[in-house]
């Protein structure tokens, strides 16, 4: 059983893969935050601006196979595109790892996609996927020390960050195996300022590149 929140067409907005068109499939559940508001102060990751709760949103439900939830995500993407070249999805969530297993990555790859995740780096990701984004949360213990990509987010917390603590983990994070490195601000009342800071931290550290969250300036999904 595979229980989703939303299933839609968009264009990926961040990091290395930003403006490529995908269908993105966001489960529920994240084992860093329940998704509850009176809980998001006492969780490891206080930052989330993403509903993961439930099946309510377009295209979510429950799925109880592999094969019934690969259809699901073929039917959208072919509503936007007969092609079957070219074809991308993206598991995000909460945290898709949960969730996404052998039996799904083989429906898809027989549906002839390309697969990637956003995932918080907590879980090892099983076998055949393309495209791996992890995004790290301080106060986890992070497993995936090789991927695509690594973007993390600043600050990880509302009050004003310590900028030398920062440049600690990301001179950390610059020893793992990660072939690209990306800054994103956190989205905040005090998002111009973030964004400020990231800047700083790319000038400083350039092995850092810096990734803006396209989909909202273009008000995508």
């Amino acid at each position: 059983m595979y229980t989703v929140k939303e299933i839609f067409s968009t264009l990926q907005g961040e990091g290395a893969q930003a403006g490529r068109v995908a269908v993105f499939c966001r489960f529920t559940g994240c084992n860093l935050w329940s998704g509850r508001e009176e809980d998001r102060f006492s969780s490891v990751c206080q930052f989330c601006d993403t509903d993961f709760n439930g099946t309510d949103g377009i295209g979510g439900g429950k799925f109880s196979s592999a094969l019934e939830l690969s259809k699901a995500i073929t039917h959208e993407w072919v509503k936007m595109n007969l092609s079957s070249t070219y074809r991308y999805v993206v598991f995000t969530g909460g945290e898709p790892l949960l969730q996404l297993d052998l039996a799904l990555i083989q429906a898809l790859k027989d549906e002839q996609f390309e697969i990637a995740i956003e995932t918080n780096g907590t879980l090892i990701p099983p076998k055949g996927i393309d495209w791996i984004c992890v995004s790290p949360k301080d106060g986890s213990d992070l497993v995936v020390l090789q991927a695509d990509e690594i973007k993390y987010v600043v600050p990880q917390k509302q009050e004003t960050p310590q900028k030398e603590k920062v440049i600690q983990r990301l001179k950390r994070f610059e020893q793992m195996n990660f072939k690209n490195f990306f800054l994103q601000a956190m989205d905040s009342s005090a998002k111009d300022q973030h964004l400020q800071f990231a800047i700083e931290l790319c000038k400083e550290r350039p092995i850092w590149r810096l990734s803006i969250q396209q989909h909202k300036y273009l008000n995508l999904p």
